[in-house]
């Protein structure tokens, strides 16, 4: 049996993480522990993650542990650097721009280059757990592929559309080191570290040494 309890459907090529929403993420985060979030500046955050090789019980847990700490700090999707642990998977749990929720889990994702006619630019305000309190404009494309592995190891793919497909290329360069302040002008990032600076999360986080 798959260790997400069910395998999801697949349908045309890309898995369906549309159905069962509510069931499934609930019974990961019941499963799980609520951990406190990493930061800006806490060295796990700045540099590539390492890939998933084993695909566990230690895995599935780690899982678990994500989808409570997502659910406990409000957010739409978390890489496992954020709660401090070096390697490439993912959770969501996002509503994409026609109100349509997606939940699932990505293993060593690799955003797909789209090719010229598909890179719509939406420049929408975008935030992150590790950032808190602090938004900027940043233009992405509005449509993403990921590929990666599920929690078998079995090979999946992921598209989204909008505000989903921010949080799959978010999501995804949080495993490769980067944060969305990474790709903003030095302007707006100065702007984006004053937002943090004076704001306090509502969440628990793990403080910088």
């Amino acid at each position: 049996m798959s260790q997400q309890g069910t395998k999801q459907r697949v349908d045309d090529e890309f898995i369906v993480d549309t159905e069962d929403c509510e069931e499934r993420e609930r019974a990961f985060r019941e499963r799980g522990t609520a951990r406190p979030i990493t930061v800006y500046g806490n060295p796990v955050l700045h540099k590539e993650c390492r890939d998933v090789t084993v695909f566990d019980e230690e895995l599935a847990r780690l899982v678990d542990d994500m989808f409570a700490s997502q659910r406990a700090a409000e957010g739409v999707g978390l890489a496992a650097n954020q709660i401090g642990v070096d390697l490439k998977v993912f959770v969501y749990d996002c509503m994409d721009d026609e109100g349509v929720r997606h939940v699932g889990v990505v293993c060593n994702p690799v955003l797909e280059e789209l090719p010229a006619d598909r890179r719509v630019l939406d420049d929408s305000n975008e935030g992150c757990l590790s950032v808190p309190t602090a938004y900027a404009e940043l233009a992405r494309p509005d449509y993403a592929v990921v590929r990666g592995q599920d929690l078998d190891g079995e090979p999946i793919a992921v598209r989204g559309t909008g505000y989903f497909a921010r949080c799959l290329q978010h999501e995804t360069d949080h495993l490769y080191g980067y944060l969305y302040i990474d790709r903003l002008s030095k302007r707006d990032r100065k702007d984006v570290l004053k937002q943090m600076a004076e704001g306090t999360a509502r969440y628990e986080t793990v403080p910088n040494d």
